[in-house]
């Protein structure tokens, strides 16, 4: 009996001290979950605790917008957004058809053409954190955007998109969106890297570029989003860079993004970029997502289970002839991304379509808006003096958040400038279509079943009995328009607008022509409308920022971020054979080298329709002549250009000074001129301010490829102060050393 109690007595004592130690292992955090510890030990501890398998599942698409986590772990999937301008309604896990939600309605935020317009990186701050704020409430481990793709010709379909010509302005830009976006705990995702500029063809299309103009024009607003932004992922592109796709690009992916410039975040394929297991596995990918998908069914075809990075790559690294480094860099590289944001319960809850969401929008939209003619006399709009506004044109109605691809949104309120007009100037206000587009089509272009002679007949007449008419046209977001998938087809505006506008004129010689477009266009009638305005695609708010414009409630202040040619033929890309654009449906050489936007136009003496930097405003400025801290500078130095800027009009309004630098007497060619510094300033009437803007020596440099490196000559450097490349007011010199 007694041995019998005591063998009870020690199994009781054996199972109670292995449920205290069960009790306290629970109690005791595992490493990766203890947010006190620095995220790298985090990362290494979760690794080390995963299988092969669970590693690989890291690294490729589960649903059309998702990847797997670790639920073994806790660790939560990854869940990405369309971007960059507002948060994409949800699609269905396996197909492309939206999913009907209810509560997935967003603020529409300008295009980042109208970012970039405002010259304001104020604006870009305030930009990224209220869509930041959205993509968090939605809970999305990722927004995919911004994009920084060059302007690089006006036929791009997806301009719109993207910051503008010129790698400086972008660099400047995209660095606040960034930082404010991943405040929220949402990894920012920079696209498309790289030389994605154009639509047609941009599956396959190789494009051949110098390692100038790689580094010069289309490198460096990716380069500041990685070392100044340090934004937490990258979307790969299409095309194909000297014979190697980009989403699995040695030299762009390895040397450069991971190598050069440290970058320690996720790559991330755009979709269906990925081509090669073991390309995809050695040459820098991290997450490859896709279109092709059958995901849910037991079918092999197109099932994620069989993407390059999925089962094929498994399978390699079983094999060995893949090493398992590969996919612990990749594995480490999706847990330090999952960390920083769905892991981090110090993120903020976010918040969707707010009031102050909406007057973000318009802010935005309002600070980008460019004036770009007006002889005075009928803007701004002096409703004492008008009986009957007539506006003409399918765009002062058209929801411009429907179509453009992958940038499509579904706002809450997105208010037209037709609405917008008639709230404040009531039954003056009269409407005619006058043109039609069709219904928004992805991948195709569906014409309009309705008649255009009666459509502009209809507007003629309108236009005629009318005080003055305000035109609202441009593109919309139609296939072969400002949209995803296809470039423009003609420069001229589509539709019949040129021929409508000369109608009108011949009725009606008070006309303000409102451009809606992420694109410069053809201007036939330039000479003949007394007011032009660019106003972009503006989101939720459009309708209130244009009419704020108009009536002069708001001073407009927009630049234009890329330059308008007189005509396409004027263009680089289009001033040699097709191989230089759109390509031979192979390849594709950028023979205009670093000669891209105002850089082209001005080294090579061009007219153009409007400057880059260009825009006007209601008030008037004078900037004094400028001096430098000193004469002679370092390499490492910065000049200092201080000026002052009055406004001299009777209204208050902001003016955007710019600095360009000229290498005189360089050994090899430079452009002209280049953009190196600015600032926007807002001024109140006869108000005058002094300003200081910093020009780093070491920006002036240039690639050299002798060295593969960037070099700044010893010499003299001429700096121009101006309000855009076409008005230089004073020119300074300072000698580097």
């Amino acid at each position: 009996m007694y041995n019998r109690m005591t063998r009870f007595l020690i199994l009781t004592l054996i199972l109670f001290s292995a449920v205290s130690i069960s009790v306290k292992a629970q109690l005791i955090k595992p490493v990766y979950l203890d947010e006190t510890r620095p995220v790298e030990e985090r990362v290494k501890n979760a690794l080390s605790l995963m299988t092969l398998e669970e590693k690989v599942a890291l690294c490729h698409a589960q649903s059309k917008f998702s990847s797997k986590g670790v639920a073994r772990l806790g660790i939560p999937e990854v869940w990405m957004s369309d971007g960059p301008h507002g948060v994409r309604a949800e699609i269905l896990w396996d197909s492309w058809g939206y999913a009907q939600w209810t509560n997935d309605s967003c603020t529409a935020f300008p295009a980042l053409t109208c970012l970039a317009a405002t010259w304001n990186p104020e604006m870009s701050a305030i930009y990224g954190k209220a869509v930041g704020e959205e993509a968090r409430y939605r809970n999305k481990t990722v927004l995919l955007g911004p994009g920084v793709n060059i302007y690089r010709t006006p036929m791009n379909g997806r301009n719109f998109e993207y910051m503008g010509e010129d790698p400086y302005l972008a660099s400047v830009m995209v660095v606040p969106y960034i930082q404010e976006v991943q405040k929220n705990g949402v990894a920012a995702c920079v696209k498309h890297f790289a030389l994605n500029n154009q639509e047609n063809w941009r599956g396959h299309i190789n494009v051949e570029l110098s390692d100038r103009a790689l580094r010069e024009i289309y490198l460096p607003a990716f380069k500041a989003a990685v070392t100044e932004g340090k934004v937490w992922s990258v979307m790969g592109s299409y095309n194909q860079f000297r014979g190697e796709y980009c989403c699995h690009n040695d030299l762009l992916l390895n040397k450069i993004l991971k190598g050069e410039w440290k970058f320690d975040g996720t790559v991330i394929t755009d979709w269906g970029g990925a081509h090669e297991t073991k390309q995809a596995a050695l040459n820098g990918l991290d997450i490859e997502m896709g279109t092709g998908t059958d995901g849910m069914t037991r079918s092999l075809k197109n099932a994620y289970d069989n993407y390059y990075l999925a089962l094929p790559f498994l399978d390699e690294l079983k094999k060995g002839s893949i090493p398992e480094s590969v996919v612990n860099d990749k594995a480490s590289r999706v847990l330090r991304m999952i960390f920083r944001t769905t892991m981090n319960s110090k993120r903020p809850y976010g918040s969707l379509a707010t009031p102050e969401h909406a007057q973000v929008a318009r802010k935005i939209a309002e600070d980008g808006i460019v004036l770009l003619k007006n002889d005075g006399s009928i803007l701004p709009l002096d409703a004492s003096k008008l009986n009957k506004i007539a506006v003409i044109g399918e765009n002062a109605t058209r929801k411009m958040s429907e179509g453009g691809g992958s940038s499509e949104l579904k706002p809450r309120v997105e208010i037209s400038p037709l609405k917008a007009l008639q709230s404040k100037y009531g039954s003056k206000i009269t409407y005619a279509r006058g043109y039609a587009s069709g219904p928004p089509a992805y991948g195709r272009a569906i014409p309009s079943k309705l008649n255009a002679d009666s459509l502009r007949n209809e507007a003629v007449k309108i236009a005629e009995s009318a005080d003055m008419v305000i035109f609202v046209g441009g593109l919309n977001k139609n296939h072969n328009q400002d949209c995803e998938g296809g470039d423009r087809k003609s420069y001229n505006l589509p539709f019949g607008q040129d021929k409508l506008i000369s109608e009108i004129l011949k009725v009606n010689k008070n006309i303000v022509v409102v451009l809606v477009s992420g694109n410069a266009v053809a201007m036939p009638w330039v000479d003949k409308v007394p007011a032009i305005v660019q106003a972009w695609h503006l989101g939720s708010e459009a309708g209130n920022a244009i009419t704020s414009v108009l009536s002069g409630e708001v001073n407009p202040s927009g630049k234009l971020p890329f330059t308008f040619p007189k005509q396409l033929s004027d263009c680089g890309a289009h001033s040699f054979d097709k191989l230089c654009f759109p390509g031979d449906s192979i390849r594709e050489v950028y023979k205009e080298d670093i000669l891209v936007g105002y850089r082209w136009y001005d080294t090579k003496a061009i007219p153009v329709q409007f400057h880059f930097g260009f825009g006007l405003s209601y008030t008037t400025f004078t900037l004094s002549k400028p001096t430098t801290d000193k004469t002679d500078y370092a390499k490492t130095e910065t000049v200092k250009m201080t000026f002052s800027v009055q406004n001299t009009g009777k209204v208050a309004g902001s003016e955007v000074a710019q600095i360009y630098i000229t290498q005189e007497n360089a050994p090899i060619m430079r452009p002209a001129k280049e953009l190196k510094g600015f600032k926007k300033i807002l001024l109140k009437a006869g108000v005058k301010k002094s300003v200081t803007i910093p020009v780093k020596v070491q920006d002036m440099a240039y690639w050299d490829e002798k060295t593969s490196n960037w070099k700044v000559d010893p010499g003299k450097y001429t700096l121009s102060l101006g309000t855009s490349a076409g008005d230089i007011q004073y020119l300074g010199s300072v000698q580097v050393k």
